[in-house]
């Protein structure tokens, strides 16, 4: 087959802008296309959603050429992290990892704004030679066999290439056209996002406050400057839409019991529903899928674009490293070695995600005990708050 390019990625995001970009500068010719403007690629709007990511997540970055497009100002450090339930005071806390890890770092990880992480990885890839970008372009029909693959437009082109990779969405419909199905879970619960000022110092702590009825997660920023989530049942969810500015941030006040003092709406209040999803595998015939259309996490352990920056990093390689000694980089060896790799770290997290929000949501009176016995079991036995450290910090 003569292929238009060696690669085509649907969906310009940032796993799929993180994928190009570790394939930039090399003599394979990548697609990326996206129904996005271009306009909306080079200054994406704020969205509300604050992005923590580990050290592993900020060193692949630095490599990628995207955290150095991030100013210094947008980048804050997550010092400490502690969980709380009910209407308890005890806190479950996981201090800075050098004194639990023993590393040389001060903090659990860095939070970056979506829209700052979006733009930066667009400007990564934006000059460079080996990749073409199409804008306002959608898919709307995928064919892959054992000799290439293709895909065709709305506007009726075809575009073939040796590799399909799919970085659209946890929805992907690229993936139904892989013929690979996933375990889709809807968790019947809205998030609602949003900065908040305040008056006292959040010590760049984060929390997440398993309280009755309503959670509520505490991002830091600067130091009087808090991305508040919001996660109630989504029949709640009018009303916290109908919640003046005013009303909603003496909610959270009360209901924070004035932990961090008078609180007063700094943003535009964003609203997502929860989906968390995970593939039944991640490769097909000539096709790979990378990012949420392989795992929509939940963001109750901030793993969402961890993992999906590490697909593209695992995918890449194996790709460069086929090609370096002229090998088929769509063969069936090098997307299986991916799909293992990737399998490995990303099943685990979820279904682990998945059974931690079980417990701390069941507000049945033997789950409330069992809540309280996990935090304080955490707390008190060092290896166990050692291993969920290693987590948070990748």
């Amino acid at each position: 087959m003569t292929t238009n390019s060696d690669i085509l990625v649907i969906g310009a995001g940032p796993a799929g802008l993180s994928f190009a970009a570790a394939l930039a500068d090399s003599s394979l010719n990548i697609t990326l296309i996206e129904k996005s403007s271009l306009e909306t690629l080079q200054n994406p709007p704020y969205d509300g959603r604050e992005i923590a990511l580990t050290h592993v997540s900020k060193n692949i970055m630095q490599r990628l050429g995207i955290w150095q497009r991030i100013s210094e100002s947008e980048i804050y450090p997550l010092r400490d992290a502690k969980v709380l339930n009910g209407n308890s005071s005890y806190q479950l806390h996981f201090p800075p990892p050098d004194q639990t890890l023993n590393i040389s770092a001060d903090c659990l990880g860095y939070l970056i704004s979506n829209h700052n992480i979006r733009q930066a990885a667009y400007e990564s890839i934006r000059d460079k030679k080996n990749i073409t970008l199409l804008c306002n372009s959608t898919v709307i029909h995928t064919q892959t066999d054992t000799q290439g693959v293709s895909a065709i437009l709305d506007n009726g082109k075809t575009l073939t290439a040796r590799l399909l990779i799919a970085a659209d969405s946890r929805f992907s419909q690229t993936r139904r056209q892989f013929g690979i199905s996933c375990d889709m879970h809807d968790y019947s619960r809205t998030m609602f996002v949003c900065r908040m000022k305040h008056t006292i110092s959040n010590q760049h702590t984060a929390y997440e406050c398993f309280h009755y009825g309503r959670t509520i997660a505490l991002l830091p920023l600067e130091e009087h400057l808090t991305n508040t989530v919001i996660t109630v049942d989504s029949d709640k969810a009018a009303e916290i839409e109908s919640m003046t500015p005013e009303a909603l941030a003496a909610s959270i006040q009360k209901q924070l019991n004035h932990r961090l003092g008078d609180m007063e709406l700094a943003s535009t209040i964003h609203s997502y529903p929860l989906v968390g999803m995970i593939a039944q595998r991640f490769y097909g015939t000539r096709s790979a899928i990378i990012g949420d259309a392989a795992v929509g996490m939940h963001p109750v352990t901030a793993h969402g674009f961890n993992l999906g920056l590490s697909s593209a990093e695992i995918l890449a390689t194996l790709i460069l490293n086929a090609h370096k000694h002229h090998l088929d980089i769509g063969s069936e060896h090098i997307l299986s070695q991916y799909n293992a790799k990737h399998m490995r770290q990303a099943k685990p997290l979820y279904h682990g995600t998945n059974m931690l929000l079980k417990l701390f949501t069941d507000e049945t009176p033997p789950a409330k005990l069992l809540r309280n016995a996990v935090l304080r079991i955490g707390n008190n036995f060092p290896p166990i708050k050692k291993l969920i450290t290693k987590q948070l910090t990748g």
